[in-house]
């Protein structure tokens, strides 16, 4: 409940507004009961970063139908249902380049993802899964970014159009029957 509560703060206040405070107001608790369990900033940042990962892990599932449409419907459920963790994921990935001590928290989650992804491309005849991985990873981050946050925003695409790419990227990568 309260790293429920610490990821809302960030997404919508940023890493300034994460507060003990601001977590209670958010979590419906009496003040002063995240500080019970989070002493000090930096354990609410690691209690955090830690249901982050707990909600990616529990989230990725093999994928059902073709890849393309498996990654599409991924990108298109970040953007929409899973907006919030995704605003304080990158406010997790701004704020790590600031503090090493938050950097191997945070990337556990993505290396994580990145085993994960390796495997999949491996089932799907790369030759090179890692280096695929590489650049699907590239797709998938930068075609939520820019739902989120860039130009892209304006007009987020739908999940049709999230497969399309998808299906490009990886045709591009030798795996057009994904």
């Amino acid at each position: 409940m309260i790293g429920d509560a610490a990821i809302e703060v960030i997404a919508a206040e940023g890493m300034r507004g994460l507060t003990h405070r601001a977590v209670d107001r958010a979590a419906g608790l009496p003040p002063g009961s995240t500080s019970y369990y989070a002493r000090t900033r930096a354990a609410l940042l690691e209690l955090a970063a830690d249901r982050m990962i707990a909600l990616d892990q529990a989230e990725v599932a093999p994928p059902a139908g073709t890849l393309a449409e498996f990654l599409g419907a991924m990108v298109h459920r970040s953007i929409t249902v899973g907006r919030t963790r995704m605003l304080a994921r990158y406010e997790f990935a701004l704020e790590s380049t600031r503090r090493p001590e938050l950097r191997a928290r945070y990337d556990v989650g993505g290396l994580e993802l990145r085993r994960r992804c390796a495997e999949v491309l491996a089932a799907a005849g790369s030759p090179t899964p890692e280096d695929h991985t590489r650049v699907l990873i590239g797709w998938l981050d930068g075609s939520i970014f820019d739902a989120l946050a860039g130009t892209g925003s304006v007009n987020p695409p739908t999940e049709a159009e999230l497969v399309a790419g998808a299906r490009a990227v990886l045709a591009g990568l030798g795996l057009p029957h994904a």
